[in-house]
């Protein structure tokens, strides 16, 4: 559904640096990374928003190239509404599908209720939650595709992130549809995601099935003191406090060397995350 290749942009004081990755049909992507690692600059450059270097193809169309039937098929969801705040929301049904030559008015109308969200209520007087909402109810009604949600669930409060996650999983049920996830909330990427993209700094951490990435780690902890040459190059992010350390390792790497010096755990999301961007500003 989604193909990034060598995907390059460059700011004063950044750099998204040759990012590649493809999101298969039928699955939801979590794109994680701290403030400022590029997921807000990766998503510009898949609206084309932005100008940049590399590919990207949506469903097999080049984003630049085939713009208008592009956006036909991408669905985008950030954490405030775009439209016109004054408009209520039958207005948003009418404009926005004038935009779209697969809108249905019918299935528009049905999410709005099934929301619980009146048609004559302006888009000002909605909350965090239902505003979120109105925009699923606009991409889920001209037949999208691919769903690109940035930091959607920030500042949710439990419930509504819930359902949030509900309504995802209901959407990629049938195979053809796929989400991409930009959050720093790990619990949903647990709850929903299949596969994981981490970028730190620009660059690309990890890109692959989320249970192999939650596989793929150890935290290791112990006497600084036993310590190899060898495994100090081995170790992601090492922490020194007092004469003890922690840090991040391969699974598979760890097995090299004497696991009865140290205690290890497996690694969280949220444990990957800090140990990679720990590595990054070393």
């Amino acid at each position: 559904m989604l193909e990034i290749a060598d995907l390059c942009k460059k700011y004063k004081g950044f750099e998204l640096a040759h990012l590649s990755f493809r999101l298969p049909k039928g699955f939801i992507m979590g794109l994680v990374g701290k403030n400022g690692a590029g997921k807000s600059t990766t998503i510009k450059s898949i609206m084309n928003m932005i100008d940049f270097q590399g590919e990207i193809l949506i469903d097999g169309c080049d984003n630049v190239a085939c713009e208008k039937q592009m956006k036909q098929k991408i669905g985008i969801v950030v954490d405030q509404p775009f439209f016109p705040t004054l408009f209520t929301l039958r207005q948003v049904g009418k404009y926005a599908g004038a935009f779209y030559e697969n809108w249905d008015g019918d299935t528009y109308d049905k999410l709005l209720r099934r929301f619980g969200m009146l048609p004559d209520k302006k888009v000002s007087e909605l909350s965090r939650g239902m505003g979120v909402k109105l925009q699923l109810a606009a991409a889920l009604s001209h037949q999208a595709r691919l769903l690109v949600l940035d930091e959607p669930t920030s500042g949710l409060d439990p419930v509504a992130r819930d359902e949030l996650m509900d309504i995802l999983m209901e959407y990629i049920q049938d195979g053809s549809n796929s989400v991409l996830f930009s959050t720093h909330i790990s619990a949903d990427l647990e709850k929903i995601a299949d596969y994981i993209t981490i970028l730190s700094d620009g660059k690309l951490f990890y890109t692959g099935e989320k249970d192999a990435l939650m596989e793929k780690y150890i935290i290791v902890k112990g006497d600084y003191k036993n310590v190899s040459k060898q495994l100090k190059k081995e170790l992601i992010g090492i922490r020194r406090y007092g004469d003890g350390f922690e840090a991040m390792i391969a699974r598979d790497r760890y097995l090299f060397y004497d696991e009865d010096l140290f205690q290890s755990e497996d690694a969280k999301i949220d444990d990957i995350l800090i140990y990679a961007e720990r590595s990054a500003a070393s």
